[in-house]
């Protein structure tokens, strides 16, 4: 398993598909996974520390696994079959719960736990950015920086 990053979310043109990009801790390859608005807007709402009025889904999930005093210790991304990612979530004790990769993303975002991926997805999926692409992932960072949860809104994604 190689830690990951979460670099934001984005809408891919011209399709208006959102996708969540993830980085190699310690290495160059990129993952972008293509995902739902609302989960794209569950992300970019915990990476922009948005505390909405009444919990949200993610929200809820996080206070039920404090409530009943489990800890999520990190989300694993462990398959992708047909451009589909899988994910699941590990709890301390050992147990492990099968999640949509967005959904995971959103939750370890939510309370802070690691995120991973196993060898295989990066080969599979991931893109290598050298160094001199540098560049062009700091633009990326910058549209990051000027995007709104509202951005996401509608269209639709696979993960």
């Amino acid at each position: 398993m190689r830690a990951l990053d979460v670099i934001g979310v984005r809408v891919e043109m011209p399709s208006n598909n959102p996708i969540v990009l993830l980085r190699e801790r310690d290495g160059d390859r990129y993952l972008p996974i293509w995902i739902g608005a609302p989960e794209a807007s569950a992300i970019a709402f915990a990476q922009q520390g948005v505390v909405p009025p009444r919990p949200l889904t993610h929200d809820l999930l996080k206070d039920v696994i404090e409530a009943v005093g489990r800890r999520l210790e990190e989300v694993r991304i462990v398959a992708v079959k047909d451009n589909v990612y899988y994910a699941e979530l590990a709890f301390d004790g050992g147990l492990t719960v099968s999640s949509r990769t967005s959904d995971a993303i959103a939750l370890a975002l939510r309370v802070g736990c690691p995120i991973v991926g196993a060898e295989g997805v990066l080969d599979s999926g991931g893109v290598p950015v050298p160094d001199e692409d540098e560049d062009e992932v700091e633009k990326f960072r910058e549209f990051l920086d000027h995007i709104s949860p509202e951005d996401f809104e509608s269209g639709s994604g696979r993960e």
